[in-house]
């Protein structure tokens, strides 16, 4: 029987990276998108051209009402495209940033990271507990900025970490299910995230790979391979960890 994933986020950068690598692992994807419908598309038919199935979504992974509304669609959709299947594999990925010291956080930064990093995170993942197989993979895309510290992301690298705190919660209640829940903690990636500061500012690049033991910043293709990993039988015995892929920054 096919697996079937859902990925948030998946029409770009990491997401895009993950709903690929889990398709050349013969499972088909659903995947989120926040606005970029061109984007989404295009990631439908590469999908596609390596002989699986995608579906794209939109979906504000921070407002309440959109994922009710988007639970009640995927469910319509599992039913209609996949003849009632449920998830095997969830990847919590959709994210966005903003780049700001403590003292000149506001309160709605604050508030549309929390409700996109933690509550939309949490409360998703609850509305899909009976839309999961058992023994299904939730894999929670953190940081490496709740192992490092770099200034103007303190709103930021607060939300992931209690992102992998809630993790590890899960991974214990959802046992009983043989469910595994584990957090991937990607470093400093070039991609468009945060206005694209890290892969357009060659300076940035340049000192954060200076940093990294491997001596570069990651790629998209870094990532997306090891979720597909995760989700897979081979790491079976792997749950309630934080898997940081980095390159081996600050070390």
């Amino acid at each position: 029987m096919t697996k079937l994933a859902l990925v948030t986020g998946g029409s770009r950068g990491l997401g895009r990276s993950s709903v690929l690598a889990l398709a050349k692992a013969g499972i088909d994807v659903v995947f989120t998108y926040h606005s970029n419908q061109a984007a989404a598309d295009e990631v439908v038919k590469e999908v596609a051209d390596l002989g699986r199935k995608a579906v794209a979504l939109p979906l504000d992974t921070g407002d309440g009402e959109q994922r009710a509304h988007f639970c009640q669609t995927l469910q319509q959709l599992l039913a209609g495209q996949w003849q009632n299947a449920k998830l095997d594999v969830l990847v919590n990925n959709a994210g966005m940033g903003h780049y700001a010291s403590f003292a000149e956080t506001s309160e709605a930064q604050f508030d549309e990271l929390l409700n996109v990093h933690f509550k939309g995170v949490f409360f998703l993942t609850q509305k899909l507990l009976p839309l999961l197989n058992d023994g299904a993979v939730i894999i929670n895309v953190t940081s490496g900025l709740t192992r490092f510290s770099f200034s103007g992301y303190i709103a930021y690298s607060a939300m992931k970490g209690a992102i992998e705190t809630f993790s590890r919660c899960l991974a214990l209640e959802l046992a009983p299910r043989k469910i595994r829940v584990n957090t991937l903690a990607p470093g400093a990636i070039a991609t468009d995230f945060g206005g694209g500061l890290i892969r357009d500012n060659a300076e940035i690049n340049q000192h954060i790979a200076s940093l990294t033991a491997l001596g570069r910043v990651g790629l998209p293709d870094d990532i997306g391979p090891l979720v597909a990993a995760l989700a897979g039988d081979s790491l079976g015995w792997v749950n309630g960890q934080r898997i940081e892929a980095s390159g081996g920054i600050f070390l």
